[in-house]
């Protein structure tokens, strides 16, 4: 487990085990939602609801996820998640994020 209290998956290929996604949800909520508002309506960075990404390569979203944008403020959140979890949580986010 890491410092911050956020595991990996098991496996690359394993999908979230329900309390892995309450983790990720509670990050989305209170990591991401501190820029990007804490409904994901925007803020210092862009929205991330389904509207707002429905034209984005997944591709794209996911590597944004997990490797950050250099020379932004967007941070590379691999040291927290695996790439399978950052891609889980951009399927959410263009379905419509849970609470």
């Amino acid at each position: 487990m890491l410092q911050s209290g956020f595991a990996h998956a098991e496996s690359p290929t394993d999908s979230p085990s329900p309390e892995r996604q309450r983790a990720l949800v509670h990050l989305v909520r209170q990591d991401c939602g501190s820029c990007h508002g804490m409904t994901l309506q925007g803020g210092l960075g862009p929205a991330l609801t389904p509207e707002a990404l429905r034209d984005k390569p997944v591709d794209s979203l996911v590597a944004v996820v997990y490797s950050g944008r250099p020379g932004t403020p967007m941070p590379p959140w691999k040291r927290f998640m695996t790439e399978p979890e950052a891609a889980w949580i951009v399927e959410q986010l263009m379905e419509g994020f849970p609470n």
